[in-house]
């Protein structure tokens, strides 16, 4: 049997474990740079808040609510994260971290009585642990797992925050219930091409009359379907620490930028991130991409310029990445012009022991051990006190983040504090 365990609403629900004077009123969570609408607590939804609406449109709807406005807090998301994984690790040993608030679970080998009951365990463990509501869905496989996560989450007075799919009976049931478009990798196009033939819930899906054109349309996926909706597991749980083909570090200015220096500044930060993040998976890259964008409403023609160069040596140096990235900038960029956004990007990756040494062109062999003791410091710290030059001491990112909450989990400074 497998589950899918999904933290509701998670990114509105962490901003209330350390408030919890927020609990019962309305959240949003803003995007980067206070963008769009990303998470919206049940009261929220339930006031006719869009999920992806930008902020500035909902300004006053927001107001007039009185609805909490947050700005997204990755930092302590993605620590509350990684405690409901440790948690579920508690159930069973063989888990696979879907998402940041998703994760399936395979039960192979543990001896469960009761799969509702043991649900409910999970359930209560992480919301009395962290202060978290999830839902649980356990199937035979790992599809219908998630159908039976959907099924918990609409209706929590009866599941309990807990669905179990562990007979034909009651699968046939939620096959019935589910549309088409709720099948877990049934996309938009997909579902209307679905309906065209008149396929409209998932247990149509299945009938026999429908498998062929399914198999000649959805290929491999397609049987893969079929085989796990009838209850066949052929899903198992996938590596996650599979390595990144690529690495992307992207962001909007929080105001117009106009001078290279400023660039400069931003572009190098990215570039060391991307290091950062390719050490983390024990990688090398050979390729990297810069790219600038500029503001559409005061420029005319294109706006949007990438350039992309080779390395005649793999590396996963902040020195030799953010060296090159400022290269590339500086041919890119065009005086008296204004920019919202930039990036860097590496490809080419390659798992850092099978670097290749090359005879005439190498990079300085101190650059490694730097590295190590760079990534030592930073981690017993928690935070990017070394930087190179041409980095802003007191910013990473400089994004707007009005709404931010505290980081009570990861820094010090923002402990929580308990008045007796």
């Amino acid at each position: 049997m497998y589950a899918l365990v999904d933290c509701n609403n998670f990114y509105a629900s962490c901003e209330r474990v350390f408030q919890p004077q927020f609990v019962g009123k309305p959240i949003v969570v803003l995007s980067n740079n206070d963008g769009c609408i990303i998470s919206r607590s049940e009261e929220a939804k339930a006031l006719g808040i869009p999920m992806g609406a930008p902020e500035f449109q909902v300004r006053e709807q927001l107001k007039k609510h009185d609805i909490l406005v947050f700005s997204s807090n990755y930092t302590l998301y993605g620590d509350l994260s990684g405690r409901v994984m440790n948690i579920l690790k508690q159930f069973t040993p063989n888990v696979e971290n879907y998402s940041i608030d998703e994760a399936f679970l395979d039960f192979e080998g543990v001896p469960i009585a009761n799969y509702h009951t043991y649900g409910l365990d999970i359930r209560k463990r992480i919301l009395k642990w962290l202060g978290l509501p999830v839902c649980v869905g356990i199937a035979p496989t790992k599809t219908l797992a998630k159908l039976a996560n959907r099924i918990a989450k609409k209706f929590p007075e009866k599941t309990l925050g807990v669905h179990v799919i562990d007979t034909d009976e009651k699968r046939f049931k939620a096959l019935k219930w589910a549309k088409i478009e709720d099948i877990w990798g049934i996309g938009y196009r997909l579902s209307k091409k679905m309906k065209a033939r008149k396929i409209h819930t998932a247990y149509d899906f299945i009938q026999p009359q429908n498998e062929a054109w399914i198999v000649s349309t959805m290929g491999v996926l397609g049987k893969r379907m079929l085989s796990e909706l009838k209850g066949i597991p052929v899903l198992a749980l996938e590596d996650v620490l599979e390595t990144k083909k690529s690495i992307a570090i992207t962001r909007s200015f929080k105001t117009k930028l106009t001078r290279l220096d400023d660039l400069k500044e931003r572009v190098s930060t990215f570039a060391t991130v991307c290091a950062e993040k390719l050490r983390k998976q024990n990688s090398c890259c050979y390729s990297v991409n810069v790219f600038i964008a500029k503001d559409p409403h005061k420029t005319t023609g294109r706006t949007y310029f990438s350039r992309t160069e080779t390395l005649p040596f793999a590396t996963n140096s902040n020195l030799t990445i953010s060296q090159l990235a400022i290269e590339m900038l500086e041919k890119l960029y065009e005086p008296n012009q204004v920019y919202m956004k930039a990036g860097v990007i590496v490809t080419q990756i390659i798992p850092q022991n099978q670097k290749q040494f090359h005879l005439f062109e190498e990079e300085n062999p101190k650059h490694q051990k730097l590295m190590e003791v760079i990534d030592k410091y930073h981690s017993k710290i928690g935070q990017r006190k070394i930087r190179l030059g041409n980095q802003d001491l007191q910013h990473t990112w400089i994004m707007n983040q009005n709404f931010l909450s505290k980081n009570y989990t990861t820094d010090i400074n923002d402990i929580i504090t308990v008045k007796c």
